[in-house]
């Protein structure tokens, strides 16, 4: 096997030293000194070896016109955003941000520093709850009210409640917090089943009207298990529409009116449960997770996007009256719905399916600006998984082709406009504020076609690593079809890793992270794992050819048989799928996954790994102290090892990174190693999202591995399976770790 290698130089003869020190005792003659090492390339730090070429450059830049830049670079506290807004109406207007936790953050934009917290509301922010919505009064500031959506702890059972409520503002004397003497009045309420599904948004319709417009989801669930979507006798799967500005609004008892056209005016109101007729309150139903929407300012038209379930994600134009499918269509697509599948159905005006990582459509807005060319009158929108923004073209018949205009590689949770129609969205988790821009032309794109061009390899030979490099190995490593793999860190010259408060590292921009597979002896791919000068992520990825003299990167993603085993090249928008900021993005490569001894293939040498970066300053402050103290996670492949922890280090690695706290995904689990099994919200509990097949399962069903979602879905591979993408082959030896494991559970403790 021809393996990637490297010179380390000199890298590990610090760290080494305390290894070959002799003990001290009598037991025979001292071993003679070791040779003194080669002293480290140019320019390196105590050690380190220098990379001067191995370095992430300028992020490529997408579509015809389009790029996206930071808009506010010393931002800060905005994290987690749901949704941002621009204060309407003033000659100064303010950003304001809604924060998943709770926090309505604002900003002022000429001097962006830390968001100040305007005000602070008790949510349930479990799965795809929190502050999720909030519209200004139409006639603001003259009328200081703001509206907002956020869900609280269920009741009945229920997991969730989805609360609308009014607040009359008493800020006067503050520009950055509301007064003592604000009042919150409470609109509707409404019962979510479970924590996903909530929809959320909120926004006033056009004047003279002004009716509040209420997006709500199916209430969670995989398959929209109540049927809400065809029921509405339930709110829930339907966009709302309420008077709540009429003469004869009064709070509390009558905190809206039903305005005379909704469709089902004249029966009594619903919330926060069922009702015995079709609620009133309903403007349109049929949706599934309404996850952003907007009126055109120019032609009144409702923009919506709606996400799918498996197989669709969907935009469309919202009418009075009109049901949208769900759950009897996906899309075009037949759905499993056995509820009201009789009467007519509105397609969606575009949809896309799910091949390049396009997982969570996001809705945004009509383009009215004036800064971009050929943009104008366009919807443009987004995807909250693959980050990729698009906007529709009209195809000349009535319909809309999708033309990509940018892969930002970023969570993009909401869409923005400000008061001029530049177009804005927020990047999830981190908070920061992109702006869409011109880019003048075709788009850059600064990251090579050839590997050998990288600046990643030795020059004279395109398997070995650069020597600026450095390997590396977790404990845990991820699942990858049974593929051998090579780790190695380019940090670019003369800067430093920080360890932050969860372990994990945190690589300086310019960082680039390589990872090598090899199938049977030969290598098939090289992954590129930058975070660029602007700070942002994104992956890339090489294939390389029958010969092993050149890589040449994928776009677009691929699948290859290669003696006889389909490998999937992913799409480059799918690599922060799973690299997911929420996780720290590289993966891998925290205290816990690198605290191991690891032999160094330039000297043959065994060092702990996190000591011999400690000992060559990669970090940017010494370890807190020995690694015996510090976090180890388990070997999955260590049968030494307790079974508990090593089937815990294997979810951790292969499903954490999605499945924990503020994760892209839908259910509330929290499969991170360090988070007790009673709190993971798995343990004997009720799957969110589907069965597969079984029978009364739970996600982890102690003492019952067959009737457990979690190795059900392991154990496949197609849109049930776990992990969702980039895979073709089960891990037969995981499907075994974590069936023993649960098999031997007696309870949740």
């Amino acid at each position: 096997m021809r393996k990637i290698r490297l010179s380390l130089a000199g890298l590990v003869a610090a760290s080494l030293a305390l290894h070959a020190c002799s003990n001290g005792g009598n037991n025979g003659p001292a071993p003679p000194d070791p040779p003194p090492p080669p002293p480290p390339p140019t320019g390196g730090l105590d050690g380190r070896p220098q990379n001067l070429s191995c370095v992430a450059p300028d992020r490529t830049q997408g579509g015809a016109s389009v790029t996206v830049v930071n808009a506010f670079p010393a931002l800060s506290g905005t994290g987690s955003p749901t949704k941002a807004l621009v204060e309407p109406g003033v000659a100064d207007p303010r950003w304001f941000v809604l924060r998943k936790s709770g926090q309505l953050v604002v900003f002022d934009p000429d001097n962006p520093g830390p968001a100040t917290t305007y005000l602070s509301i008790a949510v349930n922010s479990g799965g795809e709850g929190g502050l999720l919505g909030m519209a200004f009064h139409p006639d603001y500031p003259s009328t200081r009210e703001i509206f907002l959506s956020y869900t609280v702890n269920g009741v009945n059972g229920n997991q969730q409640r989805s609360v609308i409520s009014r607040v009359i503002l008493d800020d006067v004397n503050s520009p950055s917090q509301i007064g003592a003497g604000s009042v919150e009045q409470n609109i509707i309420e409404i019962d979510q089943f479970q924590t996903n599904h909530n929809g959320g948004d909120i926004a006033f319709g056009p004047a003279p009207d002004n009716y509040l417009f209420i997006g709500l989801g199916d209430g969670g669930g995989g398959g929209d298990p109540q049927e809400t979507g065809q029921d509405t006798t339930r709110l829930l799967g339907s966009m709302l529409r309420l008077d709540v500005l009429g003469p004869g609004v009064t709070y509390p008892t009558n905190p809206y009116d039903i305005p005379n056209d909704n469709p089902f005016f004249g029966n009594d109101e619903c919330g926060p449960d069922t009702n015995a007729d079709a609620c009133p309150e309903i403007y349109a139903w049929g949706l599934r997770n309404p996850w952003r929407w907007s009126f055109d300012p120019q032609t009144d038209v409702l923009w919506l996007a709606d996400v799918g379930q498996g197989a669709r994600e969907e935009v469309d134009q919202i009418e009075l009256g009109g049901n949208y499918g769900w759950d009897c269509r996906e899309g075009t697509i037949a759905h499993s719905a056995t509820l009201g599948c009789t009467g007519p159905t509105i397609d969606p005006i575009a949809e896309y399916d799910r091949s390049n990582g396009d997982r969570s459509i996001t809705g945004g807005f009509v383009y009215r600006g004036t800064a971009i060319a050929g943009l104008t009158g366009r919807y443009v929108f987004g995807d909250f998984v693959s980050g990729r923004i698009w906007a529709l073209q009209s195809d000349g018949q009535g319909g809309f082709d999708l033309e990509e205009l940018v892969s930002t590689g970023d969570g993009v949770s909401s869409f923005a406009v400000d008061r001029d129609g530049e177009l804005f969205y927020t990047a999830y988790p981190s908070g920061r504020i992109m702006q869409l821009v011109s880019s003048g032309g075709g788009g850059a794109d600064p990251v090579p076609d050839l590997l050998s061009d990288s600046g990643c390899v030795a020059p004279a030979d395109t398997t070995l690593a650069y020597s600026g490099l450095v390997p590396y190995e977790p404990n845990a490593p991820f699942w990858s079809d049974g593929a051998a793999k090579d780790r190695y860190i380019g940090l670019p010259d003369g800067t430093t890793i920080s360890i932050d408060a969860g372990d994990d590292f945190v690589f300086p921009n310019g960082t680039i992270l390589v990872k090598n597979f090899s199938l049977n002896g030969r290598l098939v791919e090289t992954r590129h794992l930058m975070r660029h000068p602007d700070g942002g992520w994104a992956g890339y990825t090489y294939e390389w050819n029958l010969t092993e003299t050149e890589a040449t990167r994928v776009r677009g993603g691929k699948t290859v048989d290669i003696d006889g085993q389909d490998w999937i090249f992913p799409d480059e928008a799918e690599c922060l799928q799973c690299h997911t900021p929420v996780a720290g993005v590289a993966l891998g490569a925290d205290t816990a996954q690198i605290n191991k001894d690891f032999t160094y293939p330039s000297t043959g040498r065994t060092a702990n790994q996190l000591e011999t970066l400690d000992e060559v300053v990669m970090f940017s402050s010494p370890l807190p102290g020995p690694v015996d103290t510090l976090p180890s996670m388990a070997d999955p492949a260590d049968v030494s090892a307790p079974l508990g922890d090593r089937a815990r280090a294997y979810l951790h690695t292969n499903c954490a990174q999605c499945h924990q706290p503020n994760g892209p995904t839908p259910v509330n689990v929290d499969l991170r190693y360090t988070t007790l099994l009673g709190n993971t919200n798995a343990c004997d509990a009720v799957p969110q999202a589907g069965d597969v097949g079984l029978v009364n399962p739970r996600i982890i069903l102690p003492g019952d591995a067959a009737n457990s979602v979690l190795v059900a879905r392991t154990a496949l591979r197609d849109t049930n399976g776990m992990p969702p993408i980039a895979s073709s082959l089960v891990d037969d030896a995981g499907v075994l770790l974590l069936s023993d494991w649960i098999n031997s559970l007696t309870g949740c403790n």
